[in-house]
């Protein structure tokens, strides 16, 4: 691939304007220092040192966009409370846009407490997770009031991205106002799904791993031209304008409606610290690459480079124009901490 024409898709990064839709999340962090075990329970016992928290979720494709140049726009539900209330603040804080996120009375936002321990002040262990998920579905009043965002917005954008992590928010309503609308207004349409793809069909972009790839079309991924037919079956069942699939530490595979399958080896293997949210990275890239004027193979070239970047930080990261434009130029990651990246 030329680097040339990679470096000139990255600035129009900076003028794209791109409609988010996914379920949210609010990351929290608890650290603490291990002291002894309980005499209650065989338990380790944490003396609290500090608290943090992140947007999580179908939130970090648009931290992705922003920390890119580009604006981004949230359509999601939240609960009214706390939690809420400081994801909002979060996300402001980033530069992206809340004015698409409705709050839901029946409804808890939906919560992640990570609770770390360490015995230095680099390592830290993810000693348990407790979720607060939601107890029902959206009401009605709330998936119109989202569809009402989406007919008012849809127009004044340059694409729509949807992020779904199976928690409401992407429902068969909402899948099916994003494509109607997209197509009246003639707008870019991507997807990053876990599973049930078919729910895509007619997308510009359908974003998959390879289990979500595997389990959709029952078949096992092990070698390059299973890939190659996947990515054709992928297209034909869906009417797609392009596929992408991720292969984990093997890459990617990607296919452009009319052309051929292209497997692009992993950017960088040699640190990777954390591979949370590498996915939203990709996907973030790819719509803003697409939407710049970048075929399918430059999409995926520049997001491959992005997710290789991402992973040598810790949580949810992003990435930005610079530092794409290092690692292209010189076909490197430099060394990082990645304990610099760790939010205070």
């Amino acid at each position: 691939m030329n680097r040339n024409r990679l470096l000139e898709i990255l600035p129009g990064f900076q003028d794209k304007r791109v409609l988010v839709v996914g379920d949210l999340f609010l990351d929290e962090y608890l650290v603490g220092k291990p002291t002894r075990i309980s005499r209650e329970a065989p338990v380790l016992i944490l003396e609290f040192e500090k608290r943090y928290a992140l947007p999580g979720g179908g939130t970090n494709p648009a931290r992705n966009l922003c920390s890119l140049g580009a604006e981004a726009l949230m359509v999601g539900i939240v609960g009214e409370d706390d939690a809420g209330a400081e994801l909002r603040f979060l996300l402001e804080s980033a530069g992206v846009r809340t004015d698409g996120i409705v709050e839901d009375r029946d409804q808890a936002t939906i919560t992640k407490t990570r609770i770390l321990a360490h015995s230095t002040d680099i390592v830290r262990q993810q000693v348990v997770r407790l979720d607060r998920l939601p107890r029902s579905i959206p009401n009605p009043e709330t998936v119109q009031r989202l569809v009402e965002f989406l007919e008012d917005q849809v127009p004044n954008v340059d694409a729509v991205l949807l992020s779904d992590y199976k928690s409401g928010v992407v429902s068969p309503r909402v899948v099916d106002a994003c494509y109607r609308l997209a197509t009246k207004h003639q707008k870019l349409l991507t997807v990053d799904s876990q599973g049930d793809l078919h729910r895509f069909k007619g997308f510009g972009l359908v974003k998959a791993n390879q289990a979500e790839t595997a389990a959709t079309l029952g078949c096992d991924l092990e070698c390059d031209e299973a890939f190659d037919d996947a990515c054709r079956r992928l297209l034909d069942n869906l009417g797609a304008r392009i596929v992408m699939i991720t292969r984990g530490a093997n890459g990617m595979s990607v296919m452009e409606s009319g052309g051929r399958p292209t497997h692009i080896p992993v950017a960088n293997r040699s640190e990777v610290f954390d591979v949370t949210g590498a996915g939203d990275t990709t996907i973030a890239v790819a719509t803003l690459a697409l939407a710049a004027g970048a075929g399918a193979e430059v999409a995926a070239h520049l997001s491959n480079y992005a997710a290789g970047l991402v992973v040598r930080k810790i949580g949810n990261a992003t990435t930005t124009i610079e530092e794409m434009r290092e690692v292209i130029v010189s076909s490197q990651f430099p060394r990082v901490d990645p304990e610099q990246e760790l939010p205070l």
